[in-house]
């Protein structure tokens, strides 16, 4: 096998942005390539005595499927960037969440769920893991530590949170939790999709778990699925052997390449993206034609200053929900007046998106009254210049209310109830 393993002797001590450029790349032996190339190879030549291979074997250069050249430079870089021991890349972020939950928890077990979660966690808890395995689950207000500790039981094997808690922007206590979590001896699992590294390390915080949809920041331009998890080698290694090599949940060459590709970037962007939502949240929420705006960094935030001692000053993320004036017509008419950012699913990207999320469903009973009450609209700022975003965005509140005041809003609405948008 000629092409090259992520062994690149790097130094102890490198920043960010190093880190990003060198970890999990090598030099290729066969070519002298300085970036691992892409290997769409499913399997390798095996040695001449291939008698004590074991099948299920992790490592690479036996089978695409038990870990391929590109999924493992992907893994050493994710391991480096978010601190841990060892990390697993699979197809999707999704696949990386069932992935955790189908290895680490067993029928009989209980586990305690962050009442605001990822619409697919919130399926996985509410109805196929409980349904088809009789594993209990339990919803928790996580910023409520007593109640976090109230739900706690001797069976419970996981707690599973979000650093910042997807659409509403909840921020949780990861440390706290960590605690709390451990007196019982139940794994942590943080989705920090919203919170990738550097911004953000759980893993110091004691999580023992971080989950990514690498298909949205780490990758960050829109052109691959991913999902991954890092943690103690132990932990890890028994999601590759269960969930990648059995079930076959695994990444494939090209996306951990392209994904690989696109995390050298990721400290530049997450910087450009999170000033952008700073500046575009204070917009927002001064604009009187916009009824909330849900942002970590904004002082009328319910967890501001918990996001400024957790997130060590680096930033408060880039995404934001709000909601305009009028409900879901007038949510409507907005997205399609906005040209800059476009109305799409997904976050992350180099690109703005925004989703307008109606108030209603079962999960929606956990969220804010104003989400409740209004809906929301879930901004995911790009890296674009951030004047340019704001002008589309106040561009977008003229066309559908007019320039003036709130006290001329209700009119506006009215009169324009009948425009119609897809989104």
């Amino acid at each position: 096998m000629t092409s090259a393993r992520p062994d690149k002797r790097l130094p102890h001590s490198l920043s960010d942005l190093s880190m990003a450029v060198h970890a999990g790349n090598a030099v290729d032996p066969g070519t002298r390539a300085l970036r691992v190339p892409l290997v769409m190879a499913n399997s390798y030549e095996l040695p001449d005595d291939p008698s004590s291979i074991s099948w299920s074997a992790t490592a690479p250069g036996l089978y695409t499927r038990n870990t391929g050249v590109n999924q493992a430079a992907l893994e050493a870089k994710l391991a480096a960037l978010e601190g841990g021991e060892a990390a697993v890349a699979l197809a999707t972020g999704v696949a990386a969440l069932h992935a955790v939950f189908f290895t680490h928890v067993r029928v009989g077990d209980h586990v305690v769920v962050s009442d605001v979660t990822y619409e697919a966690t919130w399926r996985l808890w509410t109805e196929l893991l409980p349904q088809r395995y009789g594993i209990e689950a339990t919803f928790v207000d996580v910023t409520d530590l007593d109640a976090l500790r109230a739900a706690m039981r001797p069976e419970t094997r996981l707690v599973c949170v979000e650093a910042i808690a997807n659409p509403t922007t909840k921020v949780a206590d990861i440390a706290a939790i960590a605690r709390i979590a451990h007196e019982w001896e139940a794994i942590v699992m943080v989705d920090s999709t919203f919170t990738p590294p550097p911004f953000y390390r759980p893993i110091a915080d004691g999580a023992d778990l971080v989950v990514h949809s690498l298909t949205k920041y780490i990758n960050g331009h829109g052109d691959a699925m991913g999902g991954a998890v890092i943690g103690r080698h132990e932990l890890v290694e028994r999601i590759k052997a269960d969930a990648m090599v059995d079930v076959g949940g695994v990444i494939s060459p090209f996306n951990a390449s392209q994904i690989h590709r696109g995390s050298v970037t990721l400290p530049l962007r997450l910087r450009q993206a999170f000033a952008s939502a700073a500046t575009l949240a204070e917009f927002l929420e001064a604009d009187p034609r916009v009824e909330y705006v849900a942002y970590p960094g904004l002082t009328t935030h319910p967890q501001h200053e918990l996001a400024r001692r957790q997130f060590g000053g680096r930033g408060f993320g880039g995404m934001i929900a709000f909601a305009v004036v009028g409900g879901p017509d007038a949510q409507n008419r907005f997205v399609s007046h906005l040209r800059l950012i476009t109305s799409a699913f997904s976050l992350g990207h180099d690109d703005s998106l925004i989703v307008h999320v109606a108030a209603d469903g079962p999960r929606v009973a956990t969220y804010p009254e104003e989400f409740r009450t209004h809906g929301h609209l879930r901004l995911s700022v790009g890296i674009e210049d951030a004047d340019d975003l704001r002008a589309d965005l106040a561009a977008a509140l003229d066309a559908t209310f007019g320039s003036g005041n709130r006290a001329g809003v209700g009119a506006a609405v009215g009169a324009g109830a009948g425009a119609t948008a897809t989104v």
